[in-house]
């Protein structure tokens, strides 16, 4: 078993990712989708926790291993990156999604040096424009971002560009592709599904479910 199908196996078993191509989510952005993903519901099955958290630092190990510092989204990647840190004993900071209009003002929290080689650590990438927009306020601070990880990735074509645009590397501990094929093994959805679930991750905007 390839390590990508086996975490898209972990957030099956935990619930973490619910497909319903018959009756389609509404993302906030008005999006219909056949797929809900939230890896926050990982967090509440200690073995299973376990089990991301060290794919993703042999993840980070592999492929950012000048990596030092890491950086978590706020709000669903600062667990993560902080467990990952933790593992691999790197500084850890988090960014919010704006500054915090009370204190000191500051979104990004923790203390960091101007050009440190750091990793944006993400719950998942369905646009890649939220996660794009934290390695922006990163490197206005003078921090050199070497890369991103995320657990899931919807693998939009949107987002391929805005990384490569944006100049940033990126690795995902599984993605939709592997997960519905998984999904169809395990006989979760009908082998007559499998064609339009494919569909949506060709045009997400235009998509429709029928």
């Amino acid at each position: 078993m390839t390590n990508e199908k086996a975490v898209a196996e972990k957030l099956l078993q935990v619930n973490a990712v619910k497909l319903s191509p018959a009756e389609p989510f509404t993302w906030a952005s008005g999006w219909k989708s056949p797929i809900y993903c939230d890896n926050r519901k990982v967090l509440s099955f200690p073995f299973v926790r376990d089990f991301i958290k060290s794919e993703m630092c042999n993840v980070l190990f592999e492929h950012f291993a000048e990596a030092e510092l890491l950086a978590g989204v706020a709000t669903a990647g600062i667990p993560w990156g902080a467990m990952a840190a933790d593992q691999l004993k790197l500084p850890y900071i988090y960014v919010r999604p704006k500054p915090k209009e009370h204190g000191l003002g500051n979104q990004i929290e923790g203390v960091y040096e101007k050009g440190q080689k750091t990793v944006v650590i993400e719950d998942l990438i369905s646009t890649g424009k939220s996660s794009l927009q934290v390695v922006d306020v990163l490197r206005n601070a003078g921090v050199e971002v070497v890369g991103m990880v995320s657990i899931f990735n919807y693998g939009f074509g949107i987002a391929e560009e805005a990384f490569t645009k944006a100049g940033v590397p990126y690795r995902s501990l599984t993605n939709y592709e592997t997960l519905i094929q998984l999904a169809l093994e395990k006989q979760m959805i009908a082998p007559d599904k499998e064609s339009l679930l494919l569909e949506w991750r060709k045009d997400p905007a235009a998509w429709t479910g029928k």
